[in-house]
């Protein structure tokens, strides 16, 4: 899959696409929070195996049962489809 920039039409319609999300410096920013450090770590492991298989990467922290996710394509300088999706696909490991 291409990366595409988001128009502005797209980047407005985020909150309903997205709604545990926030836009926070131009990157689509999640923070969750989990029991313990290895439920946090495991869904780290699980996200990176989606993100490797689409060649989107997030950036990301863990500190003990926290993960805070932002996502950007850096190549286009902005937010685009891959972000729109991995965030997607993010939040169906969580349903």
């Amino acid at each position: 899959m291409a990366a595409i920039l988001l128009s502005p039409e797209q980047r407005e319609s985020l909150p309903a696409a997205c709604p545990e999300w926030t836009l926070q410096h131009d990157k689509l920013r999640r923070e969750l929070r989990f029991d313990n450090f290895m439920e946090a770590f495991g869904f780290m492991a699980k996200v990176a195996l989606i993100a490797e298989a689409m060649g989107h990467h997030p950036e990301w922290s863990n500190v003990w049962n926290r993960v805070v996710i932002e996502l950007t394509t850096h190549d286009l300088g902005g937010l685009s489809n891959l972000d729109l999706e991995l965030a997607r696909r993010i939040d169906g490991l969580l349903a």
